[in-house]
């Protein structure tokens, strides 16, 4: 009935439909044409969605009954559509009511965002945290930390009270003449628009221009949809397009859509904004984490964007061929950067971009009258700024449109003048207009001459989201080479003897692994296991400094339980990795904070240990089950097989509470789970008490314990590697360690597929329950 419409709370036991009921999703439908509601008595319904989560194209099919059954069933299902994910991609990115925002757990317990904890708590689950709780607190003699107490207001989430960002100057592109080779670089189009930074909170939505300049009120179809995302606090980089006929960017239709003011008034031109990058999110500067990292947290940030709203796709070490398929559409040409790199304001070599034509911007600083009759001028004279001074660059009379020239001179009657800005040559000189050096224009041009002109100059649009002072010339530097390269000593030794592995071998996984291992090992304090003579001899961890990894293996002070100090390890990109190898490393464990702030931990892990004797099958089924425990409280979990015989289940959290709460959280999920399944889990390390059941392992999230990091590889047999996974594939999987060092190619390509899209990233806060 229509009265559930806007019904959330608990139906009592024994009526129909008894139990929390969340309203997870509202919209509109519509029959696919020619289809009606009639079509239901056929057992089927063909019919489109538009709503907040679940769109496109849906099918709804009653199934054949089977002997004695008495109701009917029917399957819904998802078409293939632009909306499509894979998996179950929707439903475990989306775990809060649509109308309040709440949790499962929350609704259970009657929570209402800002309220009082006196309603009365009937979820089963969380009384058995709340035992835990009392259980443990009584055993100890203290209060627990972090809980609620009668009458408690609920904590607003720290998202919620970050402002929205201030304009970032945007880091820029050298130019280079040949594509960077290697898979130390990520390589993605490069698109013929406007640079734009995107600042949001909400419905707030700020569009700046490369230079500083408050453009939101041209592009307010695209504020409009960026606004619908809800987005936290964040400043997105990226860049505003527009399609011409054939759907393909095009400066050209960018300016026409600029020119009418058709962003103001509602209209959507075909525009797009294409983001790639992210500088902030929910106060924290991402500035100084690498390409790599930032381009993960964007992904998950934009997991439910839909056009005209996209994420900028990449792809690691490929760059040649997409730019032959970039220049072979018609393209402008690629953009590369260093994975590892962070973001840097101004013009770097860490960002570099191939062009597949010759176009820069020049100032006009001056026109020649026209002969036709009704052409305004014959050509337009430019220059650009070399050490602080304007220097002349020759004409250009073509590429413009008669709308675009009317245009120009309506600009440049304001601009006149009667000196030249720039020195010039007499014959060059004659029957011009002189202009003040404002109007910023892209050039398209065949090549320099020996004197610095332009030649075949054709004119693509006006700048006017660039400063004339800025327009200096580009010259193609040579395309950077891999810095990243570390001596490797006796590449030869068999450091896997049973599967005949060598050091060699396994700093090379580790060097092609890095761009997606690094996401979740760089600035993260590690304890490393060292093998120098390999898994086989005497392997030890290490997690102290001792100054012999060498320059890219850094050290932050660490304040440990006597009071002192001590320097634990970090590394931040794949010069770091590799200089451990070196060393004889082979495992990389993690602390669930990073080195920059390692009192506020950001990762939970439950490390899912089977007795002997159990069967993976048992594991995964735990797994699954932890999984939805955990969505029930509204928090996404993401699977990563151990490389061992176990799974972990991974909770990314955003950063605002201390390792008490942090470790007290996980003490009683686990306590809560083993109370209420006590044949099946154990939340007690103990040997003795884990016969035939699951050890969930929490005490790796309390401070100074480490978990091992995801593409670790594991000193065992085979040389097995620890692997993300998503949760549809996990049925799958016959075992914890399906992947070796040998699959580096593999695992990269299933690290840029869908199923692996944002994994391990997610804004959520821990709940205070």
């Amino acid at each position: 009935p229509m009265s559930y419409a806007e019904f959330e709370g608990t139906i009592p036991k024994g009526e129909y439909g008894g139990g929390t009921v969340m309203l997870w999703d509202r919209g509109r439908w519509s029959p696919v044409k020619g289809k009606s509601a009639a079509d239901l008595e056929k057992g089927h319904l063909h019919f489109m969605l538009e709503g907040e989560r679940m769109r496109g194209e849906w099918l709804l099919i009653r199934l054949k009954k089977k002997p004695n059954e008495k109701r009917e069933n029917w399957l819904l299902r998802k078409l293939q559509d632009e909306h499509v994910e894979p998996g179950d991609a929707l439903v475990e990115r989306e775990l809060t009511s649509v109308l309040t925002g709440r949790s499962m757990a929350d609704i259970a317990q009657d929570r209402q965002g800002e309220y009082d904890l006196a309603g009365k708590k009937d979820d089963a689950f969380l009384k058995q945290m709340e035992k835990a709780s009392r259980h443990n607190a009584k055993r100890a003699g203290v209060k627990r930390t972090g809980t609620k107490q009668k009458g408690a207001k609920h904590k607003v989430s720290s998202r919620k009270q970050a402002p929205i960002p201030g304009f970032r100057k945007p880091q820029l592109a050298t130019l280079v003449d040949d594509v960077p080779t290697g898979n130390g670089w990520m390589h993605e189009i490069k698109f013929d628009g406007y640079r734009a930074m995107i600042a949001a909170r909400g419905d707030e939505v700020r569009v700046y221009t490369r230079s500083g300049k408050d453009w939101s009120d041209k592009f307010g179809p695209l504020v409009k949809s960026i606004a619908a995302l809800d987005l936290p606090s964040c400043l997105i980089d990226g860049e505003i397009v527009a399609y011409d006929a054939k759907g393909n960017p095009d400066f050209s239709s960018l300016q026409q859509v600029l020119k009418r003011g058709h962003g103001s008034q509602g209209g959507s031109d075909n525009l797009a904004f294409h983001a790639f990058d992210c500088l902030e999110l929910n106060a924290e500067d991402l500035a100084s984490v690498s390409n790599m990292e930032r381009k993960e947290r964007l992904e998950a940030l934009l997991s439910h964007a839909e056009p005209p709203i996209h994420l900028a796709d990449h792809v690691i070490g490929a760059g040649e061929k997409l730019y032959r398929a970039m220049c072979d559409a018609g393209q402008e040409g690629i953009i590369a950067k260093k994975i590892d790199a962070p973001y840097r304001s101004g013009r770097t070599k860490a960002w570099v971009k191939v062009k597949c034509t010759r176009r820069q911007e020049f100032v006009i600083v001056g026109w020649k009258a026209s002969s036709a009759k009704g052409r305004p001028f014959a050509s337009l004279l430019m220059a650009q700024h070399v050490d602080g001074e304007l220097v002349y660059r020759g004409n250009v009379g073509t590429g413009f449109t008669a709308d675009e020239m009317d245009d120009l001179a309506t600009a440049m009657r304001r601009l006149e003048r009667k000196t030249p800005p720039v020195e010039i040559e007499k014959a060059s000189a004659r029957g011009v207009t002189w202009l003040t050096p404002r109007l910023v224009a892209e050039i398209a041009f065949a090549e320099f001459t020996a004197d610095g002109n332009i030649r075949h100059g054709s004119f693509l649009g006006l700048r006017r989201d660039k400063d004339a002072d800025e327009v200096t010339p580009e010259t193609a530097a040579p395309a950077p080479t891999a810095s990243d390269d570390v001596a490797i000593s006796s590449r030869d030794r068999v450091i896997f003897p049973d599967s005949g592995q060598t050091k060699g071998q396994l700093a090379d996984y580790y060097a092609a692994i890095a761009p997606v291992m690094l996401p979740f090992a760089s600035r993260r304090p590690v304890s490393l296991v060292r093998c120098p003579q390999g898994r086989a001899k005497k392997c030890f961890f290490q997690k102290h400094d001792s100054g012999s990894f060498g320059d890219a293996v850094h050290h932050v002070p660490i304040r440990e339980k006597d009071g002192g100090t001590e320097d634990y390890l970090y590394v931040e990109d794949a010069r770091g990795l590799l200089q451990c190898v070196q060393m004889g490393t082979i495992e990389f464990h993690g602390w669930g904070a990073r080195s920059d702030a390692v009192e506020q931990p950001d990762r939970m892990v439950f490390d899912l240990d089977p007795d002997e004797g159990l069967d993976f099958e048992d594991v995964k089924s735990a797994a699954r089950d932890i999984r939805a425990r955990l969505a029930d409280i509204g928090l996404v979990s993401f699977a990563m097989l151990s490389g061992g015989k176990g799974v972990h289940v991974v909770v990314p959290l955003t950063r605002g509470h201390d390792w008490d709460m942090h470790k007290d959280f996980s003490r009683r999920f686990a306590e809560a789970l083993s109370l209420a399944e006590p044949d099946r889990f154990t939340a007690n390390m103990s040997k003795a008490k884990r016969k035939g059941k699951i050890f969930i392992d929490w005490l790796r999230n309390q401070r100074g314990s480490t978990a091992v990091l995801p593409y670790s590889t594991r000193p065992r047999q085979g040389a097995p590697v620890a692997v993300p996974i998503g949760w549809n594939e996990l049925s799958d999987m016959d075992d914890a360690r399906p992947f070796a060092i040998d699959d580096a190619k593999q695992l990269l390509t299933r690290a840029a597929s869908k199923t692996l899209s944002g994994w391990g990233f997610a804004e959520q806060d821990l709940p205070d329950i």
